[in-house]
């Protein structure tokens, strides 16, 4: 599994023209599946992500999680993240998670994160959405489960 987690002032998803979520300072994160990931992977991601200390303290040193700023979330999620660019120019995704799978997947990890979170807001599985945001920093962690 892996998480792009960008920490935001603010953060939306559009879908056929529409807005249909928006958060204020938290985190835009993109969740991409694989093909072995389980529910005790996401549940490792979901810690790591919710205890990371990366926004700043009154002396501008980064080490104030998402509950100490009563930051939000947006989850979106994003099976190119498992893009295999290493052959040729077009991108192969036979890592990615089967689509039922990783759907099932990535709806546990909205569930968890809410019990933990007040505010999780999310794109919609499989559509064509349009993410906007102001990246706070810049800062950006890339988050993969083979590596915690």
């Amino acid at each position: 599994m892996r998480f792009v987690i960008q920490r935001v002032l603010e953060a939306g998803v559009t879908i056929g023209g529409a807005e249909t979520a928006r958060i204020g300072k938290g985190f835009l994160v993109l969740v991409g599946v694989s093909r072995t990931d389980t529910r005790e992977a996401a549940d490792k991601m979901i810690r790591k992500m919710i205890g990371l200390r990366i926004f700043e303290d009154e002396n501008g040193k980064t080490n104030l999680n998402l509950a100490s700023v009563g930051g939000e979330l947006l989850i979106v999620s994003q099976f190119t993240l498992y893009a295999d660019c290493r052959h040729g120019n077009r991108p192969g995704f036979t890592n990615a998670g089967d689509p039922k799978e990783a759907e099932a997947l990535y709806e546990y990890v909205l569930a968890e994160c809410a019990k933990q979170v007040p505010v999780v807001r999310h794109g919609e599985f499989g559509a064509d959405m349009k993410v906007g945001l102001v990246n706070d920093g810049p800062f950006t962690i890339l988050l993969d489960s083979d590596d915690l």
